[in-house]
């Protein structure tokens, strides 16, 4: 519904000064008010939810991340019990009940048919989340994390990893960004950064970070100034907590997920840390 109030109080304020053109000047600039002021709301990431609007976008969400990863395990031509196994691995790392299982299965199944409509699935996503725009980012972490479980990003994967960031308005660079940090966490990771699963358990013989991985991890530059690390600290760690996760919307199951690298983050943020002595 649009927002009439700035054309009507300007209008009447321009009216009293101005008499008729008066008006007409005001209710012109009461117009573009009232535009400025949609733009800010529509683009606000605690915007309240109308009753049943977070349900249909949580649902929304989830069911676009399982059929697209069932899309890109079938990217290659066939899925291999691997990929099956990395698709499990996400719905026990999300704690999905019985219900959500199959729901999810349901969908990564879809998304393996030759048939599958990836763009018209995309757009779908687009309009269901509407203004929610910062849902995007953690959908695109999601899937990124997902085709890199294995340790690598298949060519096949990150042309349809393009494909959806592209239908979804997201910019090639901004994209590279996110690609680059989660390479670089998942490295950490594997060298012993402490994620699950990764050789940094513990294991004999396991490689330590580098230091420049723990740059990556932060999405800066060796070259880059102290203030510049802690903003970057600060601004990753913001952006995974789980109270603003939950606030905006992204479904308890994902904020298990969005969350778990948070410890990727930190050890890289105290190896910068104790390497500059700050």
């Amino acid at each position: 519904m649009r927002s009439w109030g700035g054309k009507i109080i300007v209008g009447l304020l321009g009216m009293l000064v101005g008499g008729p053109i008066g008006l007409a000047v005001g209710v012109l600039i009461g117009h573009f008010l009232d535009r400025g002021v949609e733009r800010v709301q529509s683009f606000n990431p605690f915007r309240p939810y109308r009753p049943g609007e977070k349900e249909e976008v949580q649902d929304a969400l989830m069911s676009a991340v399982f059929s697209i990863m069932g899309h890109l395990a079938k990217a290659d031509g066939q899925v291999s019990r691997t990929e099956i196994q990395h698709a499990e691995a996400v719905m026990a790392r999300m704690q999905l009940n019985p219900e959500q299982r199959r729901h999810a299965i349901d969908c990564f199944n879809r998304g393996k048919a030759p048939d599958f409509p990836l763009d018209a699935t995309v757009v779908e996503f687009r309009q269901r989340i509407r203004h929610r725009r910062h849902l995007v980012l953690v959908f695109l972490e999601i899937l990124l994390q997902t085709c890199l479980a294995d340790g690598e990003l298949k060519p096949e994967e990150e042309r349809i990893l393009i494909r959806v960031a592209n239908g979804l308005g997201v910019p090639p660079d901004q994209f590279r960004q996110i690609l680059n940090m989660l390479l670089a966490q998942a490295r950490f990771a594997g060298a012993g950064g402490g994620g699950a699963g990764g050789a940094g358990s513990g294991q004999p013989g396991a490689s330590r970070p580098s230091i420049n991985e723990a740059y990556g991890v932060l999405g800066v530059e060796p070259s880059a100034s102290n203030q510049e690390i802690k903003r970057a600290y600060r601004k990753l760690m913001s952006q995974h907590h789980p109270d603003k996760l939950a606030a905006r919307g992204v479904p308890e199951e994902m904020i298990r997920m969005a969350t778990e690298k948070t410890a990727e983050i930190s050890k890289a943020y105290e190896m910068i840390k104790t390497a500059r002595g700050f």
